[in-house]
């Protein structure tokens, strides 16, 4: 085992890059690639078509006027208008690594909410989320090409069709209206259980919480939502907490019609917060799938008391560990966590945050001690395993980081499994078993998980990821053409600073006999990675497949690793 983690060590530099942006914006920003082969690629939104290769923004016929830096920060946030920018992440991508003033980023960016017909008190379409960053929120289609009149040929995005075996549901962000914007988490906390009991239901089809929430914080047409989640109901509604009173109102919605099915207000104390969302539970379950009998209901929302203090702290840390975070916010939600554990060490789902807390701290080589990180994974296992829990996000994130940082192969993949019996609508325990299966070179079965993952969280921030697992996975069964089109769409939804997925294109460009796109993401991978050559080149640890190790090295030679 000590020989492994030193291993491990030694390629952490490589997956570092998986998941921190913040750093290398700025040398990607000179990077070209042209991954669209089907032609110029620009972005429709509203009556606006933004050309970034012309570096032209036009509404209607006319064009409209914009200074470089500004232009640079509307397309910077349209390109990744998945997830939220932080103003680090900005500068360094627009001006590099040069100091800029609060009042330069602030004049840019009121310069582009101008030009695009915002404001920053209406922030329509550019969102400044505090102390977070900044978000494109206006709903945007990719475009390509012109047609025989000159004029912008248009495709929209594909519409999901809705699940014809049982009932769909998408429930989105309620509103805070508490009046105390730091209540925010304690809302977004009190959803994320609703949907998680909802998702114990077989009988439903219900969409993961990454992606009902980005339409947080919009004006949202109901209808719009059923069609781009595939869903056909949608539950919406508010939290209002006031010392120790709590009142949750909820509205069901049939999205195909835009029909209200019921609306009702739920009342007590805080601490009967369980009680009120097993009865929303109920109500949500008997207005769509009546057919359902009490012993399923019953088993379904069936979990341990816990102190509400703890569920509180763990409400508060949640936020902090979504893509992307920050090490402050990363090590603000650990101690929220343990602090929770602290109130209830039976509290299962905060050590799961735990867990994902150290994974943050790893993957980005953040401050913080290896050797006591890896005994406090075990230790997180361990006690998980005492618990017996079934809740799958404690299950799967455990799983994994057993299996990703301690290699327990064995061990995490068990986690896993029961995560995915235990709640069989949560999307990130497909996706990360989706993961385990690829790195053991299987083909087939991690194909299905990954689908059902997207499918599940079709919004999904992450989903680059998921694109990519695809991607490997279709290599493994020989399906090179296919595997070559998932790393193109994986390296079109995420910034190219993916770096370890940057490698595993290479290994499906060159299956597939794309070596000039190979060599063009190899070039890329070497601008990020200067000290990369053939002598260090080894296969990640967690790549358990002899077959694939030795397929990604052969790649990365016949792409053009240095020696």
């Amino acid at each position: 085992m000590q020989d492994a983690r030193g291993t491990a060590a030694t390629l952490y530099q490589l997956l570092t890059f998986s998941l921190l942006m913040t750093n290398f914006a700025c040398v990607l920003g000179c990077v070209a690639f042209d991954w669209n082969r089907g032609g110029r690629l620009r972005y429709l939104f509203e009556d606006f078509v933004l050309d970034a290769d012309k570096r032209e923004l036009h509404r209607g016929h006319d064009a409209v006027s914009l200074a470089p830096q500004a232009f640079d920060l509307l397309v910077y946030l349209i390109r990744n208008r998945e997830r939220v920018a932080s103003k680090d992440e900005v500068i360094s991508a627009i001006w590099g690594r040069g100091v800029v003033s609060d009042a330069a980023l602030a004049t840019r960016l009121n310069s582009a909410r101008v030009a695009i017909g915002d404001s920053g008190d209406e922030q329509r379409l550019i969102k400044t989320l505090q102390r977070k960053g900044f978000r494109f929120v206006g709903e945007v289609r990719e475009i390509e090409g012109l047609d025989v009149t000159g004029t912008v040929s248009v495709t929209p995005p594909p519409m999901l069709a809705v699940p014809s075996d049982k009932p769909s549901i998408a429930v989105l962000a309620f509103e805070n209206m508490s009046g105390d914007p730091d209540q925010e988490y304690f809302a977004d906390g009190l959803v994320e259980d609703i949907i998680t009991a909802l998702s114990r239901f077989e009988a439903l089809f219900v969409i993961a919480r990454q992606s009902s929430f980005t339409y947080k914080g919009r004006i949202v047409d109901i209808k719009q939502v059923g069609r781009e989640l595939g869903v056909r109901y949608v539950l919406e509604g508010s939290v209002r907490k006031a010392g120790a009173r709590l009142r949750i109102t909820g509205q069901l919605i049939d999205a195909a019609t835009a029909t209200h099915l019921w609306a009702d207000r739920f009342e007590g104390n805080l601490g009967d917060i369980f009680d009120l969302q097993d009865r929303i539970t109920q109500v949500v379950v008997g207005a769509i799938a009546p057919e359902l009998d009490r012993a399923e209901i019953e088993r379904a929302s069936r979990r341990p008391a816990s102190n509400i203090d703890a569920v509180t702290a763990f409400y508060r840390g949640l936020p902090a560990i979504e893509f992307p975070t920050t090490p402050d916010n990363n090590e603000a939600a650990l101690e929220d966590f343990k602090r929770a554990i602290a109130l209830d060490p039976g509290f299962a789902p905060a050590y799961g945050g735990v867990a994902s807390c150290l994974a943050w701290r790893r993957a980005n080589k953040w401050p913080g001690d290896i050797i006591a990180d890896d005994a406090e994974i075990l230790r997180v296992a361990r006690r998980v395993r005492e618990l017996r829990t079934e809740d799958a996000q404690t299950l799967s994130v455990v799983g994994f980081n057993l299996f990703w940082i301690l290699l327990d192969f064995d061990g995490g993949m068990e986690l896993i499994e029961r995560a995915v019996r235990s709640n069989p609508n949560y999307a990130r325990a497909y996706g990360l078993r989706g993961l385990l299966r690829t790195w053991n070179g299987e083909s087939d079965a991690a194909v299905v998980d990954f689908e059902r993952a997207m499918r599940l969280s079709p919004r999904d921030p992450l989903n680059y990821n998921t694109m990519m697992g695809l991607a490997v996975a279709h290599h493994n069964g020989g399906r090179h053409a296919e595997a070559a089109e998932w790393a193109d769409r994986s390296l079109r939804t995420f910034p190219p600073s993916f770096f370890v997925g940057m490698t595993q294109a290479i290994l499906c460009y060159v299956g597939a006999g794309r070596l000039e796109d190979a060599r063009q993401v190899m070039t890329a991978c070497l601008r990020l990675n200067p000290t990369w050559n053939r002598s260090n080149a080894l296969a990640a640890p967690w790549v358990r497949s002899t077959k694939l190790r030795t397929g990604l090295v052969e790649a990365f030679i016949a792409a053009g690793l240095p020696e």
